[in-house]
């Protein structure tokens, strides 16, 4: 690590994200949620430094407690899908067959619909709201992820040792946990963390569009979709919010990208 900069700055600047929303209410100059008619849209001061939405609310203190939503959110999709998809991966990998088919054939459905029309449908059947969001962005994120983790067990059920390993009795079960999920788990919690960005953007997709977060809380894409009618006055009200996505997702690529690269270094 280094030896390796993009790795270090990247991770740096995760860390950055993470204390962000770690300490939101102490980092906060405002209540992001106390309203303030009087001091509505105001400019850029040294009391409201990214000055104030159009209920006088803070835009600083929002925008930092909008990281902790989007980054509690993101962590909590990342680590379902990630059962989700080992599950149905080793499943499908591992036993093969009937069971192989029938679940590779419901990912296939699953994958060729695009995951923001197929969220955004769920969304709309359960209601929107914030745990209708997460289930929906949950439903879609597991499936690609499911399908790679599957090739990856049937290339080491052919591996010498695992062949050892069933030969000898060793049961099914002890098999994955001991034999293959050291190998997968580290490679697709990489690809996982790659995705972190994605999921975050979709996450505010939906939020912009009165799906998911709701008021007061605050979150980056209902920043975006509140100041949107302030667009020629104010347009700093969306700029703001839409340049911390654009941002996040970067550096949670750029991370992922500057840690595999260091992986593939390893090996």
């Amino acid at each position: 690590m280094k030896k390796n900069l993009p790795l270090i700055i990247s991770s740096l600047l995760v860390l950055m994200l993470v204390v962000m929303a770690l300490f939101a209410p102490w980092l906060a100059p405002h209540d992001p949620y106390t309203t303030d008619i009087a001091n509505k849209l105001q400019g850029f001061s040294v009391h409201y430094p990214l000055g104030t939405d159009h209920l006088g609310r803070c835009v600083l203190s929002r925008l930092l407690y909008g990281t902790r939503t989007s980054l509690l959110l993101a962590s909590g999709v990342l680590f379902i899908t990630l059962i989700i998809s080992i599950i149905v991966g080793c499943l499908a990998g591992y036993i093969g067959g009937l069971v192989d088919l029938v679940l590779m054939r419901i990912c296939d459905v699953l994958l060729s619909i695009p995951d923001f029309i197929f969220a955004l449908v769920i969304v709309g059947a359960l209601g929107g709201g914030i745990k209708n969001m997460f289930v929906a962005i949950c439903f879609v994120s597991w499936v690609g992820f499911a399908r790679i983790i599957r090739n990856m067990v049937r290339s080491l059920k052919e591996s010498t040792y695992v062949q050892y390993a069933r030969l000898t009795g060793v049961p099914k079960r002890k098999i994955i946990r001991r034999h293959i999920l050291p190998f997968v788990f580290p490679q697709i919690f990489l690809l996982k963390l790659i995705g972190l960005g994605s999921t975050i953007l979709l996450i505010s997709e939906l939020s912009f569009l009165g799906l998911g977060v709701t008021a007061p809380m605050a979150e980056w894409g209902m920043m975006i979709n509140d100041s949107k009618t302030y667009l020629m006055s104010e347009p700093t009200l969306m700029f703001i919010p839409g340049i911390m996505i654009s941002l996040t997702v970067l550096i949670f690529n750029w991370f992922g990208d500057a840690l595999r690269t260091a992986m593939d270094a390893k090996v």
